[in-house]
């Protein structure tokens, strides 16, 4: 999902906020300044007036009762699919609910707003903010897509009526940008790109966000390639029903005008999810920042005394700053606490490459090390050296749970299906770490990423963590 998409998504969330308070304050003062109304308003009692203050209160409260009404009635979707007209009216249901549910509030506390008109008015303006609000962001969110800016660019797999109806309904949607479609020419405004088997050179030199597949005669094996392709360059693939095999859970399905179509996601990570990744991440960082900062300090101080050289590996041997591969195979720079001779890193590739035990793929690990320190073994041991990298979770380089972060070199040597795993952040720890720690051939390791990925929740990365400390705790009893 791109940004653009889940910056417009989480918008909603304050500016709602914001215009349930506003309405509030507004109705607040509307009754004030309201005439006595026979059988609905009487004269103002100021000796139960609340205070601006108390006022403010309450609605905070309520603005926060309407969020969470809001989101599990799914009004916080990040790719918007309802009309502006439908998302008004899903803003007048769930707004109903939720003055339903602070008129239940009032009659179980006991307690009664100071005005019944201000509660109306409180009402009634909440969903006309709220709305306007709403319609604010759809105003900016679409003069920024006629720009050009945040526009998905979209690619055809087929040309049959099917694809010609979809194509005449998506033209004028300005989320989308079709680029062309891959099929036999025909006379028609469609332009052809090549075959499937230029799928992969097509996606490149295009940058396409999208593919929606209409051609049912591909055969299995174009059919393995498609997906596979889809998931190394982080396209979002969406098929009619029906035409090929679906080989995973994890789907949605929507109309394009008359016609269904399915949207495979290679992870739960996709939209709301990768935000409460991303929120747990900064939390967990920062309070694992702040509890083991003694550590940071004992295993500095100890590394300076046991050897000389830097406290933190944060160069390679020339000098250069060292590299792991992050999401979507960008680089970023990596700290851990050094647990080796200073320049010896570059041995592994030369001298020591015999005593390297992991044939079966791109990793090395090298048996017997002797670069690593007294220090280094003690803390390569307890993952103490690892704990630097909780900067790189604060920073949004790496996650907290996830792949193991690799060597630029290691993902050089990744075979097409190994690149899967670069779909989401690495971790400090994962689900590979945890089932068997250095033990693991690469390709068990990559299939444990997979799981993970396609499978990933609040709670599986909360059990792969206190699964983490119990590795650990079980390695210090030893």
């Amino acid at each position: 999902m791109k940004r653009f998409e889940i910056f417009f998504g989480i918008i909603k969330v304050p500016v709602d906020f914001i215009m349930v308070i506003l309405a509030f304050l507004a109705a607040y003062e509307l009754r004030l300044v309201t005439e006595p109304i026979k059988g609905i308003a009487k004269p103002i009692d100021y000796s139960v007036l609340p205070t601006i203050k108390e006022y403010l209160n309450f609605s905070i409260g309520a603005a926060v009762a309407l969020i969470v009404i809001f989101v599990l009635g799914r009004m916080y979707t990040l790719k918007t699919t309802l009309r502006f007209s439908g998302e008004t009216k899903k803003v007048i249901i769930f707004g109903g609910i939720w003055a339903m549910a602070i008129i239940t509030y009032f009659f179980f506390t006991r307690t009664f707003p100071f005005s019944r008109l201000a509660i109306i008015y409180s009402f009634a303006l909440t969903i006309i903010f709220t709305t306007f609000g709403r319609g604010l962001i759809r105003i900016i969110q679409r003069g920024f897509l006629r720009m050009g800016v945040g526009r998905r660019r979209l690619l055809f797999i087929g040309n049959n009526n099917i694809t010609k109806e979809i194509y005449k309904y998506l033209s004028n949607d300005l989320r989308y940008k079709i680029v062309g479609l891959i099929g036999q020419k025909k006379k028609d405004k469609l332009k052809i790109l090549g075959a499937v088997r230029d799928l992969e050179k097509i996606i490149e030199r295009n940058k396409i966000d999208e593919i929606i597949q209409t051609k049912s005669d591909v055969s299995e094996t174009q059919a393995e390639d498609i997906l596979e392709l889809c998931d190394l360059h982080h396209v979002n693939y969406r098929f009619i029903p029906d035409l090929i095999d679906v080989h995973r859970t994890n789907i949605s399905i929507q109309t394009i005008g008359s016609i269904p179509i399915i949207s495979l996601k290679p992870t739960p990570l996709d939209g709301w999810g990768k935000v409460a990744k991303r929120i747990t991440d900064i939390l967990g960082a920062s309070l694992g920042l702040i509890i083991l900062s003694p550590i940071f300090l004992i295993t500095a101080i100890a590394i300076k005394i046991d050897s000389k050289g830097p406290i933190f590996f944060a160069r390679l041997d020339e000098g250069s700053p060292v590299k792991r591969v992050g999401q979507y195979g960008k680089l970023f720079n990596f700290y851990k606490f050094r647990s080796m001779h200073p320049k010896t890193d570059n041995l592994r590739y030369t001298e020591l490459t015999k005593k390297n035990i992991r044939k079966d793929g791109p990793l090395v690990k090298i048996k017997n090390d002797p670069r690593i320190t007294r220090v280094g073994g003690f803390i390569r041991k307890y993952s103490i050296d690892e704990l630097p990298q909780l900067w790189n979770v604060l920073k949004g380089n790496m996650s907290l749970v996830g792949p193991r972060p690799h060597l630029p070199e290691e993902v050089a040597k990744y075979k097409r299906h190994h690149r899967f795993i670069l779909n989401i952040k690495p971790g400090l720890t994962g689900l590979s770490q945890i089932s068997g720690r250095s033990d693991l051939s690469f390709e068990e390791e990559v299939k444990l990423d997979r799981y993970y990925i396609e499978n990933w929740s609040i709670l599986l990365d909360i059990k792969i963590i206190f699964k983490t400390l119990g590795v650990i705790l079980k390695d210090y009893k030893e």
